[in-house]
């Protein structure tokens, strides 16, 4: 391991991380949570979604929002509807999220830089069957680990560089489809932090009804990050992926 970020001490930062390993598990159990998404609903090609019609008949523990993606083959805009429900059987049955003994070795310090324009990179999704949406990588994070030298494509989610990533503990110990985990950036521009106690369960660990974006070759470490959320324990063997 190498370029650990020097920050204030590791029992300050161990708070912190249980903090938002409790931030978390809110989260995940709200209404409109990653536990609550029963139904991923996309319209014929044109159609606009009605929030009012779908809402109609609905119990009072069911949510509805909109959503939109792009047709791989037409490229036109694609709207859907998604069901929420703060009683569905993932939230009833979900224990908690397994998850590494914090480890301070794991937050790194990287080199950011950006790219002059909107560059494109192919994410292949876990449910278009091998086909790829493109999603805008901003800039290039380099760092080293273990010796080897990386160069990670982080895509911008809102305005905060999400990585998604790869390494041998997936399928094993930790969800196989590989983790997430939020860039930290820092007042020097050239330079992010990877927390990877921080790394986490996509939403599809949570929920079939989603389509999460897996880890390209560039994003797959050589060695096990023993750090961060495991994988998701459901009482009585509920399995979310039916």
């Amino acid at each position: 391991m190498s370029q650990s970020y020097a920050s204030p001490s590791s029992v300050d930062r161990g708070e912190e991380w249980n903090t938002w390993r409790a931030g978390r598990r809110r989260a995940l159990t709200a209404p409109t949570g990653n536990l609550a998404l029963i139904e991923t609903r996309w319209l014929p090609a044109g159609e606009e979604p009605d929030l009012d019609a779908a809402r109609a008949g609905q119990p009072d523990t069911v949510t509805v929002t909109t959503l939109r993606r792009t047709d791989l083959v037409t490229g036109a805009p694609e709207h859907g509807l998604r069901f929420w429900d703060a009683a569905a059987p993932a939230v009833r049955h979900f224990e908690d999220v397994e998850a590494f003994p914090y480890d301070p070795s794991w937050v790194l310090e990287a080199t950011y830089t950006p790219v002059a324009d909107a560059r494109r990179i192919a994410f292949e999704h876990i449910r278009d069957n091998g086909g790829t949406r493109d999603l805008v990588v901003p800039g290039d994070i380099a760092l080293t680990v273990d010796g080897r030298d990386y160069t990670l494509s982080a895509f911008d989610d809102g305005g905060t560089l999400l990585l998604v990533f790869g390494d041998p503990t997936n399928g094993d110990t930790t969800y196989g489809a590989g983790r997430f985990l939020f860039v930290r950036r820092t007042d020097d521009e050239s330079r992010v932090v990877l927390d990877f106690n921080r790394a986490f369960v996509p939403p599809c660990g949570f929920s079939d009804q989603y389509n999460c974006p897996m880890p390209p070759r560039q994003n797959r470490f050589h060695l096990p990050v023993e750090a961060g959320e495991k994988r998701p324990v459901f009482r009585d063997g509920f399995d979310p992926q039916h």
